[in-house]
């Protein structure tokens, strides 16, 4: 059942489903809010971001932050629920809007692009990109997935602007 819907869903990256989340592989609705800050998702397409489960629930984002800072607390939002049981992690490459992995994806901090929750983790599926935003953008780091963690995304919460990148 894993490979099918590996299969599925890298589909469903490439071949558009229609209705709000359409050029996105996890059919979020107009009603469905972020479980970390309670936005509706659907206000920012550009941001959206997503956690599937092996069995098939899923839970969507209104960013890239917020999906980390519930990925780090899955304990606080989904008690019972353990990283084990992810099947995909996505997040929407900034330049082409397409849906990425995020776990393959290359995140730039420190830039002055904002997303709807201030200070955003910037997605992109190249390190040349990823870098290229940097230079264009004032970024002050490349991380990759494994690289973030729960202290850097505290402090983007919080807004700090003086981060030490």
């Amino acid at each position: 059942m894993g490979k099918l819907r590996a299969l599925l869903l890298a589909t469903a990256i490439l071949i558009p489903a229609g209705g709000v989340g359409e050029d996105f592989p996890i059919p979020y609705r107009d009603s469905d809010r972020c479980p970390v800050c309670n936005m509706f998702v659907a206000k920012y397409p550009d941001w959206v971001a997503a956690i599937l489960f092996n069995d098939g629930n899923y839970k969507v984002f209104d960013g890239p932050k917020d999906m980390f800072h519930y990925y780090l607390h899955m304990e606080d939002y989904d008690p019972g629920r353990d990283k084990e049981e992810i099947e995909a992690i996505i997040v929407k490459e900034y330049y082409n809007l397409r849906p990425i992995d995020a776990r393959k994806a290359f995140f730039v901090i420190g830039s002055d692009v904002i997303g709807p929750m201030g200070r955003e983790l910037i997605p992109f599926d190249s390190r040349e990109a990823a870098e290229e935003f940097m230079e264009d953008h004032r970024g002050k780091r490349v991380l990759t997935f494994d690289e973030i963690d729960e202290g850097l995304v505290e402090r983007l919460r919080e807004g700090e602007t003086m981060l030490p990148w």
